[in-house]
């Protein structure tokens, strides 16, 4: 029975509406959470002198062993709304009401499903940090081994100019280092505390919210208690860092698809990430960067679906919000998912140096070197020199003939003099990568440098985000050890 709906309502309630408006099928996510919290409100209650001693240690008992037990040992019954009351349930018919039906004192479903969901979900933000830094990791390793591999870089999808695959892998980096910044600024608007801000208006009940907190492991209080039940924004913060760090993601998984085709022929992604045809047998699809690309665009979905749900929501808790959790925890498995994907995929990939190499020394990637030099060397202006230059790789284009001969005859036109050694320099890719030292070169001594600071910011996120999990493991391990 509903005991909720027993007084105002009635008992009874129609099968189909209970299926229509039950979290339940969500709601997996959050009753360990729920649990926790259910422990810290009580041992509160008890320490303020609410609910006596022997109250507070029948209810705490029964709290822990539906714990141990799981949720697949509770009825999940749609018309019991959701897991905070399926738990309530499972402890009253342990227990009788008399005891039970004091755990929910000073207490509304709607500072506790907003507690619970912060709880749940600085976890997953953590874990995703965790699976990010380890990736980078391993992309670190793979720059460092490549340092001196030539290959081109795009622009426009077309050759642009020489540059190492360290410093490509070196720009995957740096974007995801952002999103991993981004995901620990967002951890501190999720670990505040929402517990005793009641349904709307806090309670009558000399409760401790400092003490909850405390107990919680959060850093702080929410001190409105309407923005406390009816915000949010954590959540939208967080699936909107999702979704740019899906974004990031997918211009890897596209790049993979891309330069292992038979036309790029750079890389080759390991079988097991791969698939064949059902009719060509020739064939090796990527499949799994195919699926990570299309799977993360649900991140952007969502995103969209739970900004729509919380437009001009009036406040302060409307069922409504209820609809936004399964969107925030589907993005949260595609991008935990996803992440695993693209590390082994990068873990695996088999560089193919020899055709970057022959991809750098074509197709005139050298131009921009061999102007900034005629800069240099005939103190022209830049733009004049960007003339001349485009106007050689056109002659050589159409005349079919070594760009070298060509710079010569027109630097001839136009009374230019430039040292001979300085223009094949210029016109060698791997000098190219080498002229280029600045802070975020392509140069392998620049690189180097970089990639010794990546991994020492590596190192310090790394100790920051163990130090949040082992804190957080400990509260639940206080928490489920507590006795009264």
């Amino acid at each position: 029975m509903n005991i909720l709906r027993r007084g105002r309502l009635g008992s009874s309630i129609k099968e189909d509406v209970a299926k229509y408006t039950t979290s339940l099928d969500f709601d997996k996510e959050i009753f360990e959470t729920d649990i926790l919290c259910d422990i810290a409100h009580v041992i509160m209650l008890y320490e303020e002198e609410i609910i006596d001693k022997d109250t507070a240690k029948k209810i705490i008992e029964g709290l822990k062993e539906i714990y141990k037990n799981g949720i697949e040992s509770l009825n999940l019954d749609p018309s019991l709304d959701d897991i905070h009351m399926v738990i309530e349930n499972e402890l009253i018919k342990k227990l009788g009401e008399d005891v039970a039906g004091r755990m929910h004192t000073g207490r509304s479903r709607n500072d506790e499903v907003a507690t619970d969901l912060r709880l749940a979900l600085r976890d997953k933000v953590l874990e995703i940090i965790k699976l990010l830094i380890n990736m980078l990791k391993d992309l670190l390793n793979l720059a460092d081994e490549h340092k001196h591999t030539l290959t081109v870089g795009y622009t426009h999808l077309q050759h642009a100019q020489p540059t190492t695959f360290a410093h490509h892998l070196l720009s995957y980096v740096s974007a995801i280092e952002r999103d991993i910044l981004r995901l620990f600024d967002a951890y501190k608007r999720i670990n505040i505390s929402p517990l005793g801000c009641g349904a709307l208006a806090t309670t009558g009940f000399k409760i401790n919210r400092e003490r909850t907190k405390e107990l919680l492991g959060f850093d702080k209080l929410i001190e409105n208690s309407m923005d406390g039940v009816s915000a949010r924004d954590f959540i939208l913060e967080v699936m909107a860092d999702l979704a740019i760090l899906g974004t990031n993601l997918s211009k890897i998984c596209e790049e993979l698809v891309l330069f292992s085709t038979y036309e790029f022929g750079t890389v080759e992604i390991a079988n097991e990430y791969c698939s064949t045809s059902s009719i060509m047998p020739q064939k090796k699809n990527p499949d799994v960067a195919e699926i990570a690309r299309a799977k993360l665009c649900k991140l952007n979905g969502n995103l969209v679906t739970a900004l729509t749900i919380l437009k001009a929501l009036p406040n302060t808790y409307n069922r409504d919000l209820q609809e936004i959790t399964p969107n925030l925890w589907e993005s949260v498995y595609i991008t935990i998912d996803t992440i695993k994907m693209i590390h082994g995929m990068l873990k695996t990939l088999k560089v193919n140096k020899d055709r970057m190499r022959e991809l750098a020394y074509a197709n005139y990637s050298t131009a921009t070197e061999l102007a900034d030099t005629l800069v240099r060397g005939a103190n022209i202006p830049f733009r004049t020199a960007h003339g001349i230059v485009g106007e050689v790789v056109r002659k050589s284009i159409e005349e079919k003939r070594c760009i070298l001969d060509v710079i010569k005859e027109v630097l001839q036109k136009y009374n230019l003099k430039v040292d001979e050694e300085k223009i094949k320099k210029a016109l060698d890719p791997y000098e190219n990568v080498k002229m280029r030292n600045v802070i975020g070169g392509p140069s392998p001594e620049e690189v180097e440098k970089r990639i010794k600071a990546f991994k020492e910011r590596l190192e310090k996120y790394e100790k920051e985000v163990n130090e949040k999990i082992n804190k957080i493991n400990k509260i639940k391990e206080n928490l489920l050890s507590y006795e009264i």
